[in-house]
C-alpha cells in the first residue's frame, strides 16, 4: 500500500505536484465517492500509465437537478480513502463546495444535440453541470490524462466536447464498464437499491446482451422494442429511455448499415434509484 496525500484546498495540491518535480505526467481520476471497483479500474488505469495520480472526491450540487437525489447519494469517505490509497493514488483532493465554486458558477455550456438527448433530455442542466465541475477540476489539477468510466457513456462524450470547445491539453481516457458478477454495471447508486431491485437490476444488461443479439436479424426500431419490453416485464423496473445511437453524435439510427459505430444506451428507474448502462452494437 502507497503512501497517500490528502489535499483540502487547490493551493495544497498544487504545492503537492510542483514538489513532485516538472516534467511528471499526471494522471486524474474524478469521483464523486462512494468508490467501488470501477472507479478502482480508472486509478489502476492511472497509475500504470502516468507518474502521479490524483483522485478527487467531491459531489458536485450542479449536476443535480432533483434536491432529495443529491441528498441520498451515498458518502463514505473514509472508506473511499483506503480504497484510493490501495490503488496507488498519490493524492486525493476532496474539495468543499466553496474550494470548487467560491463563487456561483454562472456559466452555461452548448453542446448541441449531443447533450439534448437521453440525460440531457431527462435531466434538464445536468451536463451544464458536469461541465461546469469538470473544468474547475481541470484548471485546479492540470492533468495530462483524465480517466472517465464508459458507464457513462454520454458523459464521456459531453467532456471530450468540453476539452474541445474549452482548448484544454488534456487527454481524455475511456475505460470499460465494471460489472458484478451478475452483470449489473457497477454504480455508487447500486447500494441505495433495496433487496427487490437489486434481484432485478441484472435484466437490464441481460436485456441489453439480448439486443445486440436480435440486432443481427431486426431493425433498430424492433430491437429497441424487445429490449424495453424485456426490462419492463420484470414489473421492478421501468425503462425512462432506451436508445440506439451513432456513438460520434449521440442521434438515433434508424438503419444499422447507414453506422461505423453504434451503441445501445439505457436508463431505467428502480425504485427509488435511477440506474444507467450501455452495449456496443457496432464498435
Amino acid at each position: 500500500m502507497s503512501w497517500m496525500k490528502t489535499a483540502k484546498y487547490s493551493v495544497e495540491l498544487r504545492d503537492f505536484l510542483a514538489a513532485r518535480g516538472a516534467g511528471l505526467t499526471v494522471g486524474f481520476v474524478p469521483t464523486m465517492g462512494a468508490l467501488h471497483r470501477g472507479h478502482l479500474s480508472l486509478a489502476e488505469a492511472a497509475r500504470r500509465e502516468c507518474d502521479v495520480v490524483v483522485a478527487s472526491i467531491f459531489v458536485n450540487p450542479t449536476q443535480f437537478n432533483d434536491p432529495a437525489d443529491l441528498a441520498s447519494y451515498p458518502r463514505m469517505p473514509e472508506q473511499d480513502m483506503k480504497l484510493l490509497e490501495g490503488a496507488g493514488v498519490d493524492v486525493a483532493f476532496v474539495p468543499s463546495v466553496e474550494e470548487i465554486y467560491p463563487k456561483p458558477d454562472t456559466r452555461q455550456f452548448d453542446f448541441g444535440p449531443l447533450a439534448r438527448v437521453m440525460e440531457g433530455a431527462s435531466r434538464p442542466g445536468h451536463f451544464n453541470g458536469v461541465a461546469q465541475v469538470v473544468s474547475r477540476l481541470f484548471d485546479i489539477v492540470q492533468p495530462d490524462r483524465a480517466y472517465f468510466g464508459e458507464k457513462d457513456f454520454q458523459q464521456v462524450a459531453v467532456v471530450r466536447a468540453m476539452v474541445g470547445q474549452l482548448g484544454y491539453k488534456v487527454e481524455i481516457v475511456s475505460c470499460p464498464t465494471v460489472r458484478e458478477a451478475d452483470g449489473l454495471a457497477m454504480s455508487s447508486r447500486n447500494l441505495l437499491l433495496d433487496k427487490a431491485h437489486r434481484a432485478a437490476a441484472p435484466y437490464i444488461y441481460m436485456a441489453l446482451q439480448k439486443g445486440v443479439e436480435l440486432g443481427r436479424s431486426l431493425s433498430p426500431a424492433e430491437v429497441r422494442s424487445h429490449v424495453v419490453q424485456a426490462i419492463d416485464a420484470t414489473g421492478l423496473l421501468r425503462t425512462i429511455y432506451f436508445n440506439i445511437v451513432d456513438t460520434l453524435t449521440l442521434q438515433e439510427v434508424e438503419r444499422w448499415d447507414d453506422h461505423r459505430a453504434i451503441r445501445g444506451c439505457v436508463a431505467v428507474q428502480a425504485g427509488a434509484v435511477r440506474l444507467i448502462d450501455n452495449i456496443a452494437f457496432r464498435s
